[in-house]
C-alpha cells in the first residue's frame, strides 16, 4: 500500500497529488474496477488470451 509524508512547505494538494500518481503507477484503481463486477472464469481466461496475443504483436512490431 503506497504512503505518502507530508514534506517541510508542501501543501495538502500537493502530497494528495503525489499519492494518487503512486496508487496509478502501483495499479490499485484499475485493480478496483476489475473486481467491480464478478467476472466468470472463462471470460478471464478469454480476456487474459487476448492481452498476451496484444502484448506479443507489439514486441513483434518493436523488433522489426
Amino acid at each position: 500500500m503506497p504512503g505518502v509524508k507530508l514534506r517541510d512547505g508542501e501543501s495538502f494538494d500537493g502530497a494528495l497529488k503525489r499519492f494518487k500518481r503512486l496508487c496509478e503507477r502501483a495499479g490499485i484503481l484499475s485493480e478496483i474496477k476489475q473486481h467491480q463486477f464478478y467476472e466468470k472464469p472463462s471470460e478471464i481466461k478469454k480476456r487474459k488470451k487476448i492481452e498476451a496475443r496484444r502484448k506479443s504483436l507489439r514486441s513483434s512490431k518493436i523488433k522489426d
